[in-house]
């Protein structure tokens, strides 16, 4: 028996009815039955219909292709298709290994990209000893190739041949991808592709397999990792995927800043220690900079990846529990405030170390700074003491813990900026002062240099005349300062800073 189903579109098909065991008719299809919705029941002449859902919905089953399905009716075709014939169908994935089609051109109409001509040489193989094709990078008449273990170049259209002495010389061809010639240096790109990044003839990426970041330009790899910043990539680049499971190093180039920003990241946002807690897995994100050949700052945004566009840096954070997609945000722009990212403000921070006269024992005394009102100092230690001696004094705290309280070290409290420093004689402090302020307990500002007195916090040791915290400066051979922008002085805005320095005294014994 024919039956007429109005269908919702012109290339829509007439689906075919099945019966179930209990000789039930069943009808599949993309959009269910027309005027039938899933999960309900229905009576047809057929008799009852069972309810669909939405997965059983869209199992097409192709009767015919007519509208209607009508005598002379117009009809719709199935479109091009592409059919191949293999004697022996067993699929090969050559990793190591490149093929091009035919030409497309959208101009002429010419669309061969489904065309491999098997009498044509149209395949490239690399050494399979260096790993899977991980990027590809055309630059000019050159194709560049970087695998796991190796980067290589190959010209396009162009072939290179080689004189009886074993000099290359590049020649005009028909050949697509010419002969591929290695970068010296046993280098690639691991398997992070995300990690490039380009501009003009100079190309970044990473090797967390050496632990090394690579620039790829016209003299060759070079590592540049090594600028003052080896230790932490070999920490990084090697526990990348180690404790929080495969991991992804995000590459992208600042045109505003002419810098490469690098951000390391796991691939999980916590993992569960041993003792049941979740660890957040930290992230790094950094830049380096050509012009003084150094990685210059480390900054406080994840991003998901990031691209720049006619002089302007922009990134995509990742989704979170609240803002389910990722949020496009431009660097570097006036109208937001500065080290504000994806609309959190952060502080801006830099850690330093005062060395002066390395092997002696030093009193550090004051700490003073050239540059902009609204630095404080977080934090000065000193280096620590009583390792190794022989009265270590171990000592058991309400935690069970034992710690060996000869192993101390010299540190301060937070050293106010200028203007949150500030108190009157009725105690008020910034901002919420009376009168106008006549003491200082941080910073003071004298020919626009500010300084402060170090006031030790640390606790009371054997041996002292006078306890920690009631002495000023604190000693050792060297001391590790970090200091960082205030709340509230011009939040967001630009804050300078030139030179930081401090007066000590030599100790004597």
């Amino acid at each position: 028996m024919s039956a007429i189903v109005e269908v919702r579109y012109f290339n829509s098909f007439v689906l075919k009815k099945v019966v179930d065991s209990g000789n039930t008719p069943v009808w599949n299809g993309s959009y269910g039955i027309p005027n039938y919705n899933p999960g309900e029941t229905g009576v047809s002449s057929y008799g009852t219909i069972t309810p669909q859902t939405n997965n059983e919905t869209r199992n097409w089953m192709i009767e015919e292709s007519r509208i209607r399905g009508g005598y002379n009716n117009t009809s719709t075709t199935f479109g091009p298709r592409a059919y191949l014939v293999e004697e022996e169908p067993s699929a090969r994935f050559r990793g190591h290994a490149l093929i091009y089609s035919g030409i497309f051109n959208s101009t002429t109409g010419i669309n061969e990209s489904n065309v491999f001509s098997v009498g044509e040489d149209i395949t490239k193989s690399l050494d399979p000893a260096k790993g899977t094709i991980q990027k590809l990078y055309a630059e000019d008449y050159y194709l560049n190739i970087f695998q796991e273990d190796k980067v290589s170049r190959a010209p396009i259209n162009k072939n290179i041949i080689y004189s009886a002495e074993g000099n290359p010389t590049v020649t005009t061809s028909n050949m697509v991808i010419g002969e591929p010639q290695a970068y010296n240096g046993e280098f690639g790109i691991s398997r992070n592709p995300e990690s490039f990044a380009q501009y003009g003839f100079r190309k970044y990426f990473t090797d967390k397999d050496r632990n090394a970041v690579m620039r790829l330009s016209r003299d060759g790899l070079e590592e540049i990792q090594r600028y003052g910043m080896y230790d932490f990539f070999r920490d990084k680049l090697s526990g990348l995927d180690s404790q929080y499971g495969l991991g992804r190093a995000f590459g992208m180039w600042d045109i505003h800043t002419k810098q490469y920003v690098l951000s390391l990241q796991p691939n999980q946002p916590y993992t569960v220690s041993p003792t049941g807690e979740n660890i957040t897995a930290e992230y790094y994100t950094t830049s380096f900079d050509e012009s003084v050949k150094g990685w210059t700052s480390f900054y406080s945004y994840e991003p998901a990846m990031g691209t720049s566009l006619k002089n302007i840096f922009y990134t995509f954070n990742n989704g979170t529990s609240s803002v389910k997609q990722a949020q496009l945000y431009r660097h570097n722009s006036e109208s937001v405030n500065r080290a504000n990212f994806y609309g959190v403000q952060y502080k801006a921070s830099i850690k330093f170390i005062f060395n002066p006269e390395i092997s002696a024992s030093k009193v550090f005394k004051t700490i003073n700074y050239e540059g902009s009102n609204g630095w404080q100092v977080d934090k000065i230690i000193s280096d620590k003491t009583g390792i190794g001696s022989i009265d270590t004094g171990w000592e058991t705290t309400s935690t069970g813990q034992n710690f060996d309280k000869s192993d101390t070290n010299d540190s301060i409290a937070l050293i106010y900026s200028y203007n949150e420093g500030a108190y009157d004689n009725f105690g008020n402090q910034f901002p919420a002062l009376m009168t106008p302020p006549i003491n200082r307990a941080g910073f003071d500002r004298k020919e626009n240099k500010y300084f402060a007195n170090i006031v030790n916090n640390s606790p009371a040791t054997s041996g002292e005349v006078r306890f920690g915290n009631q002495i000023t400066g604190i000693k050792g051979y060297f001391t590790t300062v970090t200091i960082s922008t205030d709340t509230n002085t011009d939040p967001g805005g630009m804050k300078e800073i030139f030179a930081v320095s401090s007066q000590y005294n030599v100790a004597s014994y």
